[in-house]
């Protein structure tokens, strides 16, 4: 019970922590990037670009450090390119664009907001039917003795007798469900945003131990 605890507690904080900071990398991206090409003939654009990829690489780099706990093993940080050694200010200053990687990771940018929005959306549903559903024979009552709320309540909709026991037991029998299926709703809500992000941010590194099905692979701890 305690593990079961702890991991909806880690899901729940991935996906609640996970969605500002998608809305930040989202806008921060999509405005760089609109700014970045639009001006790229005159210079000052490519400069835009190469902070903007700088900004999702750094983005990229929290998601990763989130990852382990999610997915129950290590991640590899994929390797970006550098600049030489002597080379100018422009080439280093380019540098944040100049791997694939960096475009995989304005890439993920934009596609992390719908998936981080819809696990938000359903992370916070579920925590709210499951509580206000298990407290509902607490405050129910009240709610019942308001003028109208019978006549248009749960059970109304579904055909019942419109009494106050009915509505109270319904509700909270409805706030039991949502609360049963919390754990998995949730795990799943995390695990799909965290799957997207170890496909786009990841790589896998077999060098290590070559017999173990499972790549092992550095932490963001290692990536510098």
């Amino acid at each position: 019970m305690t593990s079961l605890a702890r991991r909806l507690s880690r899901d729940t904080r991935y996906v609640l922590l996970g969605f500002p900071l998608a809305v930040i990398a989202f806008c921060l991206v999509v405005a760089g990037v609109a700014a970045g090409v639009g001006s790229a003939v005159a210079f000052v654009g490519l400069l835009i670009l190469a902070g903007t990829a700088a900004a999702a690489r750094n983005f990229a780099d929290l998601e990763r450090a989130a990852l382990p706990g999610i997915l129950g093993h290590p991640v590899a940080r994929p390797p970006y390119g550098e600049a030489p050694e002597g080379a100018s200010w422009f080439r280093r200053t380019m540098t944040p664009v100049a791997s694939a990687q960096a475009w995989v990771d304005l890439l993920y940018a934009i596609i992390a907001f719908p998936i981080a929005l819809a696990s938000f959306v359903f992370t916070v549903v579920w925590w709210a039917v499951a509580i206000a559903g298990l407290a509902f024979p607490v405050y129910g009552w009240f709610i019942a003795s308001i003028p109208g709320t019978l006549d248009h309540g749960l059970p109304a909709l579904l055909g019942l007798p419109q009494d106050v026991v009915t509505f109270v037991a319904l509700n909270t029998v409805v706030g039991v469900l949502f609360a049963v299926t919390l754990l998995p709703v949730v795990r799943g809500a995390a695990l799909i945003k965290a799957t997207v992000a170890q496909v786009l941010l990841t790589r896998a590194d077999y060098s290590q131990s070559p017999d173990r099905r499972r790549p092992m692979v550095s932490t963001y701890a290692a990536m510098r």
